[in-house]
């Protein structure tokens, strides 16, 4: 049943990092924190040169990823040396996907893209800057290859695109808790139920995103009727103070912190569930 299986007996935890961010190394290690933390599904990131819709958190990750080499043959290299179970998913820019050429076969475009990802063990796409409208091609080669396509909801979406969206999307839904670019933040939108209300006939779980940096807040996403959490600049947080030479924050250290903030975030989500429970019993 795809991604969606991740959902289904209780609230996940999606976090996300850049691939290679600040080495390959390091984050084959920092990745598998995750998964010894808590989290249920990892959308890795694929570093694209003008990550428009990052905060500076996730903006300086990418810059260190490419400065460090990744690129998306490396990319697929890396997801093939995790030592992971949990699903996998490719957050990245479409320009890389149009543009990206099978190093077997030849195939250039979204179906050499998907192919590759679907033998490396990639089980689906969020590409930030897809509108749905032009996702047809790759939407196909996600049916081809059993891949989930992920679509990122945002407070002002609605109408058509919001329609179109519907039809598209699968495996889960990416709801933005807030307007403007990703980045942890320090209290939970109140748009919320709002966000999480117009999309509520979706037959796919609704995960919410965009500034969830602490368990209190994952608990309250959560009781608000969110199927999962999705953080990413928390934790990128942490990959940066290891990266930052004046921090001097070991390596060790690092991926301790990791999987200590994905156990609190995690633990956060099953209290939401728990709550959400005792106030509103079947």
């Amino acid at each position: 049943m795809g991604l969606e299986r991740v959902f289904a007996d209780e609230p996940a935890f999606v976090p996300y990092v850049a691939a290679g961010d600040p080495t390959y190394e390091e984050s084959l290690e920092y990745v598998e924190a995750l998964e010894r933390g808590g989290a249920d599904v990892i959308e890795l990131g694929l570093p694209f040169s003008e990550p428009i819709a990052e905060g500076s958190t996730i903006q300086e990750a990418v810059v260190r990823s490419l400065e460090g080499g990744m690129t998306p043959e490396r990319y697929f290299e890396f997801v093939e040396d995790l030592d992971v179970e949990v699903p996998l998913v490719c957050m990245t820019y479409y320009n890389l996907i149009a543009q990206y050429t099978h190093p077997e076969t030849g195939e250039t475009g979204p179906r050499a893209f998907a192919r590759r990802a679907d033998e490396v063990g990639i089980e689906g796409f969020v590409v930030v800057d897809l509108p749905a409208e032009e996702a047809g091609p790759l939407r196909a080669a996600c049916d081809e290859f059993d891949q989930d396509l992920v679509f990122i909801i945002a407070p002002t979406t609605k109408g058509e695109r919001l329609e179109r969206m519907q039809e598209n999307v699968s495996g889960y839904v990416y709801v933005q808790a807030r307007l403007g670019v990703t980045g942890a933040r320090d209290d939970v939108s109140d748009q919320t139920e709002e966000s999480l209300a117009r999309v509520d006939d979706w037959d796919v779980p609704k995960a919410v995103g965009f500034g969830i940096k602490t368990g209190e807040h994952a608990e309250r996403i959560v009781s608000a009727g969110a199927d999962g959490i999705i953080v990413g600049s928390a934790l990128v947080d942490i990959v940066a103070d290891g990266a930052d030479p004046d921090v001097d924050q070991p390596f060790a250290e690092t991926a301790q912190r990791l999987e200590a903030k994905a156990r609190e975030l995690k633990e956060g989500a099953l209290a939401g569930a728990e709550r959400a429970a005792a106030e509103h019993p079947d």
